[in-house]
């Protein structure tokens, strides 16, 4: 497993960059602290230190700033050291669980409060490292961003193209939602700015932003395939842009959005089959003129640019991605009965809950209501023993395209066979999904079929799940969090590589799971 880590150059002589600091990539309290001298780096590192002394690069030098460099070959997660952990069978998950805030909003929450004149409150922000890593960004760009305490934060936004250039690097960790609507917001702005993320975020393909973004006239100079890292340079002068988005996603779909706000006219996105919502419902309560129509072609979303965005107050509902993991575990542990308050139920978002109870799976919504336009609920799980494999229907994949991993080890205990297909776009999300959840299934005595977009898992049902085996989980915190479930209820236990990526978007996993009664520990300590 590689480590990555961030370094601080200074330019010694015409031809030489000198290091003057390092640390890894991704830890956040580190961008607080002191950079180790060179001395310092040289003990810890001995001959690795001949690596800090290099070439000038006739790029610009803010391409040096914060490079990513491999120096050793670790056992190590994106945060630090690997944290390998086991999930043992449970039984009795009980209790009210608060799942954090939803992370979709929370990003956006932060990106439009930008965006807008004046301050915006949040309430119950998800406060992730993928979310911070936003949070961080928007200061970069110029917006005032303070943290209140318990979940509370306030935005002083820099209005529509009022981003000012940012000094360093932006660093997006593991978030593909952060960076890509950041680029899609920064990109109709006469600034540039370089990104970057941890290794994993570093493999995803941004050629699916780029592309477009080139059409407002932004340029992007990056890696082979898109990839980061990467620097765009805004456009000097935005156009109006119509596009289809190749495939569904809603990050796609966000990102021109953004990017039209600080262009002329109208742009205008069409999207085949319909994704999540959040950016369309989100951007008129902040007084973006926003048109969704609905035709034979597909959704097609007109945005009018230069609008004044006003600040807002947003109570951030419970996240339904983060809240699968425990309601997956109460269905598949004997004698289990949670309940999730305030859960957001957008329609756009809840497929993997339609999927359950047609599985079925003992789940209820209790208080159903509208919040800041976005319906929730509280939504009650109990153990469900007698669950069906279904063929998921392709058309359902944009509304829970996140959740197929936890879906997969459900399936594991449902009675046949489960069907996933039209589910492509798992292939390149935080790791390869499909395969990952493939090779960890089959580790502990699950039989997987897969193609390039389709999968199917054979399920043995409640009782017949082997477990036994060791998951690696690529250093996605789904995966990770999708295989401690499986332990929950297999016979055996089953353990992971690494639960350290959980925290970047489900800081308080263990602790939450702890209350319930789950058995799962760190095996290093």
């Amino acid at each position: 497993m590689r480590i990555f880590y961030r370094f601080r150059f200074e330019r010694r002589n015409s031809s030489k960059l000198v290091c003057l600091g390092v640390h890894p990539l991704r830890a956040e309290s580190s961008a607080r602290r002191a950079y180790p001298t060179l001395p310092e780096l040289q003990t810890k590192w001995g001959n690795h230190s001949k690596r800090f002394l290099m070439p000038m690069d006739p790029l610009s030098e803010l391409r040096y700033q914060t490079r990513a460099m491999k120096i050793e070959e670790h056992n190590m997660s994106a945060n630090g050291a690997a944290i390998p952990m086991t999930s043992r069978k449970s039984t009795g998950l009980r209790g009210i669980i608060k799942v954090p805030g939803d992370k979709s909003i929370s990003h956006r929450s932060l990106i439009f409060g930008a965006m807008a004149i004046g301050e915006t409150k949040i309430f119950g922000l998800l406060e992730g490292q993928d979310v911070l890593d936003t949070a961080n960004a928007m200061q970069a760009f110029g917006a005032t961003v303070n943290n209140l305490g318990d979940g509370n934060w306030s935005v002083h936004g820099v209005g529509v193209g009022g981003f000012s250039e940012p000094q360093g690097v932006i660093d997006c960790g593991n978030s593909g939602t952060g960076v890509r609507l950041i680029m899609g917001a920064m990109a109709t702005h006469n600034i540039t700015a370089t990104f970057t993320g941890d290794p994993s975020l570093n493999k995803r393909p941004m050629a699916r932003v780029t592309d477009p973004m080139a059409l407002f006239g932004a340029e992007a100079y990056g890696r082979k395939g898109g990839r980061l890292p990467i620097t765009i340079v805004g456009a000097k002068h935005p156009v109006p842009v119509r596009y289809t988005v190749p495939m569904p996603s809603a990050q796609v779909k966000s990102a021109v959005m953004l990017a039209g706000l600080n262009a002329p006219g109208e742009t205008v996105i069409i999207e085949r089959e319909a994704t999540r919502d959040h950016t369309e419902r989100m951007l008129l309560g902040f007084g973006a003129k926003v048109e969704v129509d609905t035709t034979s072609k597909g959704r097609i979303i007109t945005l009018k640019g230069y609008p004044e965005l006003k600040p807002q107050k947003i109570f951030v509902p419970r996240d339904p991605s983060s809240a699968a993991f425990p309601v997956c575990a109460a269905l598949v542990t004997e004698g289990s009965d949670i309940l999730v308050p305030n859960i957001g139920l957008n329609p756009t978002r809840a497929g993997l809950y339609t999927t359950l109870r047609e599985m079925g799976a003992d789940l209820v919504y209790e208080n159903e209501h509208l919040e800041g336009g976005e319906p929730v609920a509280n939504l009650r799980a109990k153990f469900s023993p007698n669950m069906k494999g279904i063929e998921v229907p392709p058309e359902r994949a944009a509304s829970m395209i996140d959740e197929y991993p936890v879906l997969s080890v459900v399936a594991s205990f449902a009675d046949g066979d489960t069907v996933m297909r039209g589910v492509k776009e798992l292939r390149v999300k935080e790791s390869d999904r499909i395969d990952a959840m493939a090779k960890g299934l089959r580790a502990n005595g699950m039989e997987v079929d897969e193609g390039e977009d389709w999968w199917t898992l054979h399920g043995r049902g409640m009782g017949n799940v082997p477990g036994g085996g060791l998951a690696e989980v690529f250093l996605d915190h789904r995966i990770a969090m999708s295989f401690l479930i499986l332990g929950l209820g297999a016979e055996n236990p089953v353990r992971i590589d690494d639960g350290g990526p959980i925290t970047t978007s489900f800081p308080n996993f263990e602790p939450l799971m702890d209350t319930l009664g789950a058995n799962l520990t760190r095996d290093n300590h």
